[in-house]
């Protein structure tokens, strides 16, 4: 793994995936493979380790494809930090994230740059890794999956968000690098959900788009980042009010200028 010289023809991604590592090791290389099937000979992925006390690092290391990115943290920063790092080390005019343990959906790539053509970011959907079938939801949703409309409903996907039933998962999601600005840096007090801190400030901006596609196939384990059990009354109140702070600050960032690329056009 190099991390190519930025003076040299070709070598500025058109694609970048961001991934956070940590304790990965049994799952790392898998997706990482399914990743690496679907970019181009100069795109990257940038995977940020947090620390990990397995070999994560080794597995990544031992995986000989120049276009991977690894960078190591010397302390544990947690996964928001962690996502941040990666975001801000990408340099590719699209940018996609990815979990460390999932597997890529055959076409996503190009699922996703379809729609960033017309929009500054976009999420897809999820289904279980090894099931072909979707993702259940809270109060009984069997299968969960994003409404057709997007930046047509701002509002409404924002107040889905708030109510925790509109799923808006990272490793779903994609934006350009004219997006970054807005988001970031992370608020300081983002310790959770940046997932849903992207959701929001391109929703609250009008340029979220959802597409049908499956774009992410979601292992299950003991140790997913976003759970799959039921949480407690208490950690879902604390995360309504997270989301109701992200909300009020994401409409302090809606208004910051924002850049596009002279290549870009733009939908109705």
């Amino acid at each position: 793994m190099q991390h190519p010289d930025s003076d040299s023809p070709g070598s500025v991604p058109e694609v970048s995936v961001c991934v956070a590592s940590y304790r990965g090791a049994a799952y790392v290389r898998e997706q990482l493979e399914s990743i690496l099937a679907q970019l181009g000979p100069h795109d990257e992925v940038v995977v940020v380790d947090d620390a990990s006390p397995d070999d994560s690092v080794d597995v990544i290391r031992g995986i000989d494809d120049s276009r991977i990115r690894l960078i190591e943290q010397p302390v544990n920063r947690g996964y928001v930090r962690t996502f941040e790092h990666a975001l801000l080390e990408s340099r590719g005019d699209v940018v996609l994230l990815a979990d460390q343990d999932d597997v890529w959906a055959p076409g996503r790539v190009d699922a996703m740059r379809r729609a960033l053509a017309n929009a500054d970011v976009v999420a897809g959907n999820l289904d279980l890794l090894g099931e072909a079938r979707p993702i259940s939801g809270p109060l009984g949703i069997r299968e969960w999956r994003l409404p057709r409309v997007g930046r047509r409903a701002p509002i409404r996907n924002a107040l889905g968000v708030l109510g925790g039933v509109m799923p808006y998962f990272g490793c779903a999601m994609g934006f350009r690098r004219s997006f970054a600005h807005r988001v970031t840096p992370f608020p300081n007090w983002l310790y959770e959900s940046h997932d849903l801190w992207l959701a929001l400030v391109g929703n609250l901006a009008g340029e979220m788009v959802h597409i049908d596609d499956v774009v992410t196939l979601r292992r299950l384990h003991d140790s997913n980042a976003s759970p799959s059990q039921p949480r407690s009354i208490v950690h879902v109140l604390r995360s309504r009010l997270l989301v109701l702070r992200m909300i009020v600050a994401a409409r302090g960032r809606r208004g910051l200028s924002n850049l596009r690329s002279p290549q870009r056009k733009r939908g109705s």
